[in-house]
């Protein structure tokens, strides 16, 4: 449960750091940061990839007789990310940290905990879905509201909420998903896949499906402005 508030800005901030430009993360990028945390790929890991990923295409630009292409997507360090997980998993980098007590999941108040929840439980209510995904939206909706109330008089196993917040997203996508047509599904498909396309060559397949499914989920969501529940997206404020 460490590093819920900064797991994908600290990502975004790196890789533009190493890039030397604000250029905006995609899709695509988001879904992989996405896959990661899923897989709990440890934040050094990530930050470290990148690293390796930005060095060895610096040494390589430096020798090259032609112009090299920049690195404009996060899936560009996938092979050093992996590499890297590899390495603190043989060398047992962290393990003592993650048997601190006093590092884990700073700053997650009870309240802000249900602040998120209400707010996320107050978008559902007001979403304009139909069908299945409208029942589904409602329910996960009281839901939320009575778990934001038990946040703020119960100590929250955090583990476990978040667990319940993934079933709840997972049972919400399935609704999405049945309720939208076949045409606009096939189209972000396909978007996915183009997007995809220049990296497939730097991933395996369950990566790239893992991927897939995150940026279509991605898409429903935005599709029609609902929020993410689990804890990882949280406001800061």
């Amino acid at each position: 449960m460490q590093n819920y508030y900064n797991y994908f800005t600290e990502i975004e901030e790196h890789f533009q750091r190493r890039r030397g430009s604000l250029l905006m993360l995609s899709t695509l990028d988001w879904a992989l940061i996405e896959v990661w945390r899923e897989a709990a790929v440890p934040l050094p890991a990530v930050l470290r990839g990148i690293d390796a990923a930005f060095d060895k295409h610096d040494a390589r630009k430096a020798t090259a007789k032609t112009r090299v292409r920049r690195i404009n997507g996060l899936a560009w360090c996938t092979q050093e990310v992996m590499k890297a997980v590899d390495e603190m998993q043989e060398a047992a980098i962290g393990a003592s940290t993650e048997n601190n007590p006093a590092s884990a999941a700073p700053g997650l108040e009870h309240e802000r905990i249900a602040a998120h929840l209400e707010s996320c439980a107050h978008i559902l209510r007001e979403a304009n879905l139909i069908g299945i995904a409208q029942e589904t939206a409602s329910l996960s909706a009281a839901r939320l509201e009575e778990l934001a109330v038990e946040s703020r008089t119960t100590p929250a196993n955090l583990e476990s909420l978040e667990r319940t917040l993934t079933v709840m997203e997972e049972k919400l996508f399935a609704a999405l998903t049945a309720t939208t047509s076949d045409a606009d599904l096939v189209g972000m498909r396909e978007q996915a896949a183009r997007e995809l396309a220049p990296y497939r060559g730097r991933m395996k397949t369950v990566q790239i499906r893992q991927i897939e499914q995150q940026f279509l989920h991605k898409r429903l969501l935005e599709r029609w402005r609902l929020p993410r529940l689990s804890l990882f997206y949280m406001s800061q404020a």
